[in-house]
C-alpha cells in the first residue's frame, strides 16, 4: 500500500494493516445522524401546439398519457406554467427575495434548501427562470466582450417581465454573481463588472505532437493532455453543482452557457458529463450552449497571425482536417449537453440574440407532469419517455428520456471516486459505516512532529465475498489535514485489500489502518473517510488536534500510547527526521485507539521525554576529572512508572523504572516502553496514570488515560 503524494505534504509514512483483538463494544462518542431522503418523482415538461403552432389551453391530467420504457405511468403531480399571462405590474411586486448569503458573504443559489422549497411554490410561480452562466476560463478576451455585450442586448431589449435572471461565473473559483431578479440595472451593473482579463486560462493546451502546430521557435512542445482533461472536468462539475443546487425548484429552468466551446479527451470525461446531465435532468434544468467564436472561417495553412506549420500537414489538407475536427470536437460536448437536458445549442452563428429568443419560446407556457417511476432499479441505465395525448392533429414537445440514478454496484470508477471526494469535502457526517480515528504526536527535530493517525473500523461491518479459497473485501480510505486557516496541507488518498481464510475470523476485530505524517507545533483539523466496497456504505470522523509547542514547557513529553500488539514490518532506510518512532528494530507498535483489552493481554505504554535536565555539575570536578565530568554532562535521571485507580482507590502499581541516558540521541528523547501484564488486574473500567518524574529539573507530568479491561470469554466464538 502506498502513500497518493499530494504538493502540500511534508512526507509520507509507511501504510500498515493489523488486525487487532475487539474485546468489546466501540467507545461510545456523539453521534450526527444523517437521513438520506431521495425523491423519486420525475418532472416532464410538455409543450402542446395546434397545426397553426398556437399553443392548447386547457388540458387537464387524463389528456396526457406517459410511458417510461413502454409501460405506462401514473400522473400524480400536475401543473400549468404560462408566463405571458403574468402581467407585468403583478411581477414587480412579486420579485423574487434574495436567497440567504453564504459563509463567504457571496448569495447562493440555494443557500437554504428549506427556506426556498417553502418560498419557491409562489416565488417562481409563472417566472422564467433564466441562468447566465458564463465560462470566463474557457473564453478569449474577445469572446467575454461577445457574451457580455450579447446579455446587455438582451436585458435591455429581450428581457420580459417575468424573467427572472442570475448571473453565474467561472474563473478561478464558480462565483455567483447575481441571484435571481428582474431588476435591469442591478443585472447591467454585474454584467459590467466582467472585462477581457477575467479568463483564468485560455482551455485547451498542446499535445505534445509537433505535426500541424505553428512553428513559434520553441524546441520543446509540452503535452497538456492531463490539464485539459481536468480543466473540462472541472466546467462539467460547475454545471452539475448549479443544476443540484436548483433541485428543490420544480419550475423548469434554463441555464444560458457561454463558452467557446468543451473539448473531451476520449471517454476520459465522460462520467462527469453524465453527472453533469443527470443533475440537470433530475432539476428540471435545460443547457442552452452558445459557441461564443461565432462563424469561423478555417484557412487551409493556418491563419495569418500565426506562424507557419510544422511538418507536411500544411500540404496534405491534413492541417485543414485536423482544424475541422477540432472545431466539431469542441462543439460535439455543447450538442450534448443541450440535446440531453431539453436544451438547444446555438453555434456558427454571429447572431447571438437567438439563443434568447429561444429559451423564451421554450419556456412561455408548458403542462408541468410527474411521476413515479414503476421501475425500482437503480441500475444507473438510460430510460426512455414517451407522452401522448388523447387529442388529434398535435404537435407534442418534451424531453425523451433520463438516466436512472445508480446505486453503488452500478457506478462508475469515476463516479465512485467522485463520491468519496464530495463526502470529504461535506460538512455534514457519514454515519452508514462506524468509524473511529486515534492521533498522537512524537517530536523528530525542532518544531516538528510525526503524527500517528489509526482509523478503525469493525471487522462485523465488513462485508466479504469468497473467492478461491479466501474471503475477500476492499477498503477506500481518503482523508485530509487542514491548518487553523482550513487551508490543505496533507492529503492521504489509499486501497486496503483484506484476504482472510475465513470472514469469521474478522467478525469480532477491528480493522485498523494506521498512516502518520509530519508536521509543525499548531491546531489542525483532521477528516477522514471510509467506504466499504461491498455495498458503498460510508462513515466519516473528524476532530481538531493541537500539536503542542514544547520549548516553553518545563518538562517536555509525547503523547502516551496504549497498545497490545507488535507487528513485524519492512522498513526502508529512513532519515532520522522521517523516522516513525512507533517502528523500530524492524517492528512496528500497533496503537488501541479504543483503549479495551482483554485480561490475557499485555498492556504496552509508550511515550518519550525530550531535553530532560542535565544534573548540575561541579567546576572543581569538571577540571579535575574530565571524563566524570563528560558523564556528568550527559547523565539524565527520569523517572516512570504506571498506576491504575477506580475511582479513588489506587488497584495497582507498577514498578518504577530510571533512565540515565537518552536512548534516541538523534531526536534527544528519553523513550519509555513499559510493559504491564493485565492479569494482575479485575475486570472493568481504570484510570490509567502515567507518571513522569524529571528528578535532575525538578519538574513532573501525570497524564491520565480511561481504558477498560474485559473478561476473556471461556466459551467458544461462533
Amino acid at each position: 500500500m502506498t502513500l497518493t503524494p499530494n504538493r502540500f505534504a511534508d512526507r509520507a509514512a509507511a501504510l500498515l494493516l493489523a488486525l487487532v483483538l475487539l474485546c468489546a463494544a466501540s467507545p461510545s462518542q456523539q453521534t450526527d445522524y444523517v437521513f438520506h431522503a431521495e425523491s423519486d418523482l420525475v418532472l416532464v415538461n410538455v409543450t402542446v401546439r395546434d397545426k397553426s403552432g398556437k399553443f392548447v389551453p386547457g388540458l387537464k391530467p387524463e389528456d396526457f398519457t406517459i410511458f417510461e420504457d413502454n409501460k405506462p405511468q401514473k400522473i400524480v403531480s400536475f401543473d400549468v406554467e404560462n408566463v405571458d399571462a403574468v402581467p407585468a405590474l403583478d411581477v414587480a411586486q412579486a420579485q423574487a427575495k434574495p436567497l440567504p448569503e453564504s459563509a463567504s458573504g457571496e448569495s447562493s443559489l440555494a443557500a437554504s434548501k428549506a427556506d426556498a422549497a417553502a418560498q419557491s411554490a409562489s416565488q417562481f410561480k409563472d417566472r422564467r427562470l433564466i441562468v447566465l452562466f458564463f465560462d470566463l476560463s474557457a473564453m478569449e478576451p474577445d469572446e467575454i466582450d461577445r457574451a457580455v455585450t450579447s446579455a446587455e442586448h438582451y436585458v435591455d431589449a429581450q428581457m420580459a417581465p417575468a424573467d427572472l435572471v442570475s448571473i453565474v461565473s467561472l474563473g478561478s473559483s464558480l462565483l455567483v454573481n447575481q441571484d435571481f431578479t428582474t431588476d435591469h440595472a442591478l443585472l447591467k451593473k454585474r454584467l459590467d463588472a466582467f472585462n477581457a482579463g477575467s479568463g483564468q486560462g485560455f482551455e485547451e493546451g498542446t499535445t505534445g505532437t509537433t505535426e500541424g502546430t505553428p512553428d513559434t521557435g520553441q524546441p520543446f512542445t509540452a503535452d497538456d493532455t492531463e490539464y485539459n482533461i481536468f480543466n473540462t472536468d472541472r466546467r462539467l462539475e460547475a454545471l452539475r453543482s448549479v443544476a443540484e443546487k436548483l433541485a428543490h425548484v420544480q419550475q423548469k429552468k434554463s441555464l444560458i452557457y457561454f463558452s467557446s466551446g468543451m473539448d473531451r479527451t476520449g471517454i476520459e470525461n465522460q462520467s462527469e458529463l453524465r453527472a453533469a446531465v443527470n443533475a440537470a435532468v433530475r432539476s428540471n434544468m435545460a443547457f442552452y450552449t452558445m459557441d461564443m467564436r461565432g462563424l469561423q472561417a478555417l484557412v487551409a495553412g493556418g491563419e495569418a497571425q500565426n506562424a507557419s506549420l510544422r511538418g507536411v500537414s500544411a500540404y496534405s489538407g491534413q492541417s485543414t482536417l485536423n482544424a475541422l475536427n477540432s472545431n466539431f470536437t469542441t462543439q460535439e460536448t455543447l450538442v450534448t449537453l443541450a440535446s440531453d437536458t431539453g436544451g438547444r445549442a446555438f453555434l456558427d452563428s454571429n447572431d447571438f440574440s437567438k439563443i434568447f429568443k429561444g429559451v423564451q419560446q421554450d419556456t412561455s407556457t408548458y403542462y408541468l407532469l410527474g411521476y413515479r417511476s414503476t421501475n425500482p432499479a437503480r441500475d444507473g441505465r438510460y430510460r426512455r419517455i414517451v407522452v401522448k395525448s388523447n387529442l388529434r392533429d398535435v404537435k407534442i414537445d418534451y424531453r425523451r428520456g433520463y438516466y436512472a440514478p445508480a446505486d453503488y454496484r452500478h457506478s462508475t470508477k469515476e463516479d465512485k471516486e467522485r463520491q468519496l471526494e464530495e463526502e470529504l469535502a461535506s460538512e455534514l457526517p457519514a454515519t452508514d459505516l462506524p468509524l473511529y480515528l486515534g492521533v498522537a504526536y512524537f517530536r523528530l527535530e525542532g518544531n516538528k512532529f510525526f503524527v500517528p493517525i489509526s482509523l478503525v473500523v469493525p471487522g462485523s461491518q465488513i462485508p466479504f465475498v469468497r473467492s478461491s479459497d479466501r474471503d475477500q473485501a476492499t477498503l477506500d480510505v481518503i482523508g485530509m489535514v487542514l491548518d487553523n486557516a482550513h487551508h490543505p496541507l496533507n492529503r492521504i488518498r489509499d486501497t486496503v485489500k483484506l484476504a482472510v481464510s475465513t470472514s469469521a475470523e474478522v467478525q469480532k476485530k477491528n480493522v485498523q489502518y494506521d498512516t502518520g505524517m509530519s508536521l509543525l507545533s499548531g491546531k489542525y483539523h483532521l477528516k477522514f473517510v471510509v467506504r466499504e466496497n461491498q455495498t458503498g456504505r460510508m462513515g466519516s470522523f473528524e476532530t481538531d488536534i493541537d500539536v503542542p509547542e514544547l520549548k516553553a514547557l518545563p518538562l517536555k513529553m509525547s503523547s502516551v500510547v496504549l497498545a497490545s500488539q507488535i507487528q513485524p514490518v519492512k522498513v526502508k532506510a529512513k532519515t532520522s527526521a522521517e523516522l516513525n518512532p512507533l517502528v523500530h528494530d524492524g517492528s512496528e507498535i500497533i496503537p488501541n485507539i479504543t483503549h479495551v483489552f482483554s485480561a490475557t493481554q499485555h498492556l504496552l505504554l509508550y511515550y518519550e521525554v525530550y531535553d530532560p535536565a542535565r544534573p548540575a555539575v561541579a567546576e572543581s570536578a569538571r577540571g579535575t576529572d574530565s571524563v566524570r565530568g563528560e558523564a556528568n554532562r550527559s547523565s539524565i535521571r527520569l523517572l516512570s512508572n504506571v498506576a491504575f485507580f477506580q475511582g479513588k482507590a489506587k488497584a495497582y502499581e507498577s514498578s518504577l523504572v530510571e533512565l540515565t541516558e537518552l536512548n534516541a540521541r538523534e531526536r534527544k528523547a528519553a523513550v519509555f516502553q513499559l510493559d504491564v501484564p493485565l492479569t494482575s488486574l479485575k475486570p472493568g473500567f481504570y484510570t490509567c496514570q502515567v507518571n513522569v518524574i524529571d528528578d535532575a529539573g525538578g519538574h513532573f507530568l501525570f497524564p491520565r488515560l480511561a481504558l477498560l479491561i474485559r473478561q476473556e470469554s471461556s466459551s467458544p466464538t461462533r
